[in-house]
This record gives structure tokens, C-alpha cells and sequence, in this order.
């Protein structure tokens, strides 16, 4: 396979196309914004339709309707957009719609700025819309894992009908690294019975699910949270680096942790033995990482683009077994390695 030079944001969009996405919607926003410009000039080339919606609004129930009809589709946004978006992801939810939406993090909260952030996670993994439900949530940390991972969101929102959620900081998403794509990555899609493609001689079929009566609606309510269950031990993913005789462990996604890599090589330098998970499945979040290491491991600490948000999950999955510390940058800011290595000695009194 030969490596090209791509932009995190063009290697998503591409990637998209080659997994056979026909379909694109969205509302350019910073730093989101090559995403549609590449496949508005792309798709045409492969049969496909780009159109620019009129809002975030508009563009999410239209991802809503383009995959009723069963066709791999795709939207993006940033932050903003993204919180536009929380409605339309509920509804995809709700009837179980495969679909892929990218965000691209910003700073907030309001309008915010343009620089870097991880400061979404809440409403990425909680939901964020109305009612019970979780989208699945892949976070990239190279723009190699930006191609790898948005074919992977393809075929995990086709087997699990449920939307999957792409999500980058601004960093990744302007970022330009080599990457390949695997050879004849456009593959058969599978057969989607429940689809709304016209009667044909068949029963008809519909998708919805507004629910007229409290027992109809617990019951779709336990559907998904049946679903949900079956999905949270076959899905989770992350990266560990340097765990196996670990005093300590950074966790960290993303640009974070590309960052608290090196960090963790510095401390190593000074003899600390450190080392770092790696989230790429923020939900669901990979609870096995962790299986193992709670009894060597004498503390935790959570590094992100935000005020704190994944130390959460890290303190539900740590259940009080030892200390979780916490260090972040907020606003756009990025940490140097070197600021946390000296929060990390600071927090866990090494200096």
C-alpha cells in the first residue's frame, strides 16, 4: 500500500467514501469544515450526493431519513454544531439508525473559540440528547487511526444499527500525517431487511417510534439498554503503553494522549515507573484496560483538553481503590509533557 499526505480531516472524508458512504450532510463550521469541502468535490466521482444544509438542524434529520432508506451516510460538525445535533442523534437512536457523525472539538462552552478542546465528552458519551441511549464513540489519536477508525464506525453502525460518534480535537483534525488505505476497502454492504426501500411486493416497513402509551415506550426503553449491554464488552478499544510494571498510569484519549506518551517516556527517564491507557472507544469505555493492573497500580491520573470530564468514568472503573488525580489545559491550550510530569510528581508527592 502506498502512503500519502493527508489532512486529518481529508483522511476521515476519504475513508468515508471508500467504506461506500453515498450520502453526506452538514453546515461547515471550524475546524470541521474540510470535511464537507472534500466530499462535496469528491462524492459526485463515486455516484454519491453532497448537499449543504441550511442548519445543523436540518442536516441530522436528514442523516435521519437518507438511513431509513439504508444507505451508508455521514455528517460532521464541531462542538456547536454537534450540541445542534442532540435531537436528531436521539431520534436515530430511538429507531436504531445506522449513521456516522463526526465532531471535531472546539473550545466552549457558548461560541467558545477555535482551538482544541475535549471538552465534549460529556454529551459525546452520555448521551446528550433526550432519553436512555448511548452512541458508540471511537477517538483517534493519529490521522492513520482518523482513516482506520471512520471505516470501522461505518461497520460497527451497520452491525449494531446504532450511530457512531467520531471524535477529534481541532488538532487531529488539521493535522497532515502519512497514511495508507487498505486496498478494495469499498466492500458489499449488508442486507438491511428493516429498511424503507418501497413496499416491492413485501410487507411494508416502517421506522419510527413515537410511543402512545408509557408500557410501549419502557419497553423500547429496555430494548436499548439491552442493547446496549450486549455491545459494552464486544466493542471496547484502547492502546496501552509501558502498563505491564506500572506504578502509576496516565489515562488519556486523543491529542491527550499523544502528548502523555511522551510524558510517560520523561518520568520513565526520571524512574518513575509510568505508565498510559489509551481510550479508543470512549463509550463504551474500555473497563477491561483496567483488568489486572488495580492491584499494582498505586494511583491514576486523567489527562485532557477540558476541565475534567473522562476522570468520571476513570473513578467508576477505579472504584476507590487508590487516588485518581487529574490534569488539564482548557480554552484552546495544550499541555507541554513536561507540565504533566510535574502535576503528576506534584499530585502523588514525587517531587
Amino acid at each position: 500500500m502506498t502512503k500519502m499526505l493527508m489532512k486529518g480531516n481529508e483522511a476521515i472524508a476519504e475513508a468515508a467514501i471508500r467504506s461506500g458512504c453515498k450520502l453526506f450532510f452538514g453546515y461547515p463550521i471550524t475546524p470541521s469544515t474540510e470535511i464537507p469541502e472534500y466530499m462535496s468535490k469528491k462524492l459526485k466521482e463515486v455516484g454519491g450526493t453532497f448537499l449543504q444544509a441550511e442548519s445543523e438542524v436540518a442536516a441530522i434529520n436528514m442523516v435521519y431519513g437518507a438511513s431509513a432508506t439504508g444507505v451508508r451516510v455521514m455528517t460532521a460538525s464541531s462542538s456547536p454544531g454537534y450540541s445542534l445535533k442532540q435531537e436528531g442523534l436521539s431520534y436515530l437512536a430511538a429507531v436504531e439508525l445506522p449513521a456516522v457523525i463526526v465532531d471535531i472539538m472546539r473550545a466552549g462552552p457558548g461560541l467558545g473559540g477555535l482551538g482544541p478542546t475535549q471538552a465534549d465528552y460529556f454529551q459525546i458519551t452520555k448521551g446528550g440528547g433526550h432519553g436512555d441511549y448511548h452512541p458508540i464513540v471511537l477517538a483517534p489519536a493519529t490521522v492513520q487511526e482518523m482513516v482506520d477508525l471512520t471505516m470501522e464506525a461505518f461497520d460497527l453502525a451497520d452491525e449494531y444499527r446504532t450511530p457512531v460518534v467520531i471524535a477529534a480535537d481541532g488538532i487531529l483534525g488539521q493535522m497532515m500525517e502519512p497514511v495508507e488505505f487498505p486496498k478494495g476497502s469499498s466492500k458489499d454492504l449488508p442486507h438491511k431487511d428493516w429498511a424503507a426501500t418501497g413496499a416491492k411486493g413485501r410487507e411494508k416497513v416502517n421506522v419510527s417510534n413515537y410511543c402512545l402509551t408509557n408500557e410501549i415506550g419502557e419497553r423500547n426503553c429496555l430494548h436499548l439498554q439491552k442493547k446496549h449491554e450486549y455491545i459494552k464488552p464486544r466493542v471496547q478499544r484502547w492502546k496501552s503503553y509501558k502498563t505491564e510494571d506500572a506504578e502509576f498510569i496516565i489515562v488519556a484519549f486523543g491529542t491527550s494522549g499523544r502528548i502523555s506518551e511522551t510524558a510517560v517516556d520523561l518520568a520513565r527517564k526520571e524512574g518513575i515507573k509510568l505508565g498510559l491507557i489509551r481510550p479508543i472507544t470512549l463509550w463504551p469505555f474500555p473497563e477491561k484496560a483496567f483488568e489486572g493492573i488495580l492491584d499494582q497500580v498505586k494511583g491514576f491520573m486523567s489527562v485532557e483538553l477540558s476541565t475534567g470530564q473522562m476522570i468520571e468514568d476513570v473513578r467508576l472503573v477505579v472504584n476507590g481503590k487508590v487516588p485518581v488525580k487529574f490534569f488539564g489545559k482548557q480554552g484552546g491550550m495544550t499541555p507541554a509533557p513536561e507540565e504533566i510530569v510535574t502535576s503528576f510528581k506534584a499530585q502523588f508527592g514525587l517531587e
